[in-house]
């Protein structure tokens, strides 16, 4: 199987274990959603977590990939704030988990185009 022809199935993998960490630990996640969001963050860490896994399903089928990889390059945006929200809760950690809080926030520019490429990829092994 080529490279490009991989690259949904391993966007979808990583996206499924997002989905499946959110689910099974999500008080690591708790301390990430924004404050200004209505409700309780285990409901957006849950729902950020069945939203990853859907996504993941939809971009393992064909019939599905380009939606599913439109979708995906939205959610990754609309999750930044999260990222943001991390890092700055996180500044005065220890220098590695710091670093890591801050070295996700660049991390979702390659992640959204990725999926970009996929939908993009679909879009042009459909015509």
């Amino acid at each position: 199987m080529p490279r490009t022809a991989r690259s949904p199935f391993l966007l979808a993998g990583l996206l499924a274990g997002a989905g499946v960490l959110h689910v099974t630990v999500p008080k690591v996640f708790d301390g990430t959603v924004p404050r200004v969001l209505p409700g309780t963050p285990r409901a957006w860490t849950y729902a950020s977590g069945v939203v990853e896994c859907a996504l993941a399903a939809g971009l393992v089928h064909p019939r599905t990939r380009r939606i599913a990889a439109r979708a995906t390059a939205g959610f990754l945006v609309g999750v930044f704030p999260a990222n943001v929200q991390m890092a700055l809760d996180w500044r005065h950690r220890p220098a590695l988990p710091r670093a890591a809080a801050f070295g996700r926030l660049p991390l979702q520019i390659p992640l959204v185009l990725w999926a970009h490429k996929v939908a993009r990829a679909e879009g042009t092994s459909r015509s």
